[in-house]
């Protein structure tokens, strides 16, 4: 029992960072139906980008928030220059376009930052908290409260604010939103400035706990992207769920199956749950009159 617990305190941290991430990837398909596989590079560019910041001389919460400041301009320069100019093309070729992006960013960040292995300090303290014969460390906690808060904020933004219900509008009918006075260029340019946003706060969470390189964003964006088609592609409280689940999975399959097979049974997850529910667990089927 112990051990299952162990096994699930570490599946709630690292599908916090797959929720995020995925987050992401719900924004961004709301807002312009593209699938956008630079997400991952978000991550590594935020956390990278506060690592160095730091041995220039700034302090950590500094250096966290010109991070995040840093990696929405970067998603910021991908819709103005990559998407924006690409407005009259097919999806799958938006799509395309965001894969070399992903290519783009990560040979810049092998110029800039080096192959090496980089980390941030913890938080808080480091030391272990007990929770029976379970251990948990205080930056768990944090990844954990962190995620709860930014997607109750993401939540009340879409909710409640006047820009949020725009980009919704956005969303489900471009045309209609243009004609009642919505910019929807504007719309989409801070879409994908907070879905740059969230995985830069992703990676500053998650890099005191795993370290950070200029490739770790691939598996991060995939398993984000896995998340959100998991939980059901567009639904944001879904690619949340998404993340959680795939982050549980993957750490108890790992503990009592094989760490090997890690990845493996998640998808397999997946797969069982899309083969039963094509559209996500939270997704809504759709339904095509002939």
């Amino acid at each position: 029992m112990d051990q299952l617990l162990q096994f699930l305190i570490s599946g709630l941290t690292v599908g916090s960072i797959y929720a995020l991430v995925a987050l992401g990837f719900s924004i961004i398909y709301n807002a312009s139906d593209v699938v956008n596989f630079a997400q991952g590079e978000f991550v590594m560019i935020g956390a990278m980008s506060a690592i160095f910041l730091m041995k220039a001389g700034l302090s950590y919460p500094f250096a966290a928030l010109l991070a995040i400041a840093i990696t929405a301009g970067v998603g910021l320069a991908l819709e103005k220059f990559a998407i924006e100019p690409a407005k009259n093309a097919t999806v799958v070729s938006t799509i395309i376009i965001t894969i070399g992006a992903s290519i783009f960013l990560r040979g810049a960040a092998l110029l800039i930052w080096g192959k090496e292995i980089y980390g941030l300090p913890p938080f808080t303290s480091n030391n272990p908290i007990k929770i029976g014969n379970a251990t948990i460390l205080p930056q768990n906690l944090w990844v954990m409260m962190g995620t709860a808060v930014t997607v109750l904020a993401v939540k009340y933004f879409f909710d409640r604010t006047r820009m949020g219900k725009a980009i919704l509008a956005c969303s489900y009918n471009k045309k209609a939103a243009y004609l009642v006075g919505i910019d929807v260029k504007k719309m989409l340019l801070v879409a994908y400035g907070l879905s740059a946003a969230l995985g830069s706060a992703a990676g500053l969470l998650v890099t005191p706990i795993t370290f950070m390189s200029y490739g770790a964003g691939v598996m991060l964006g995939l398993k984000g992207f896995c998340a959100a088609i998991l939980g059901g592609m567009g639904n944001s409280m879904g690619a949340v769920l998404g993340g959680i689940l795939l982050g549980i999975v993957e750490t108890v399959g790992a503990g009592f199956i094989s760490s090997g097979y890690k990845d493996a049974i998640a998808f397999f997850v997946i797969l069982l749950v899309l083969f039963v529910k094509p559209s996500g667990i939270l997704g809504k089927g759709e339904t095509e009159r002939v």
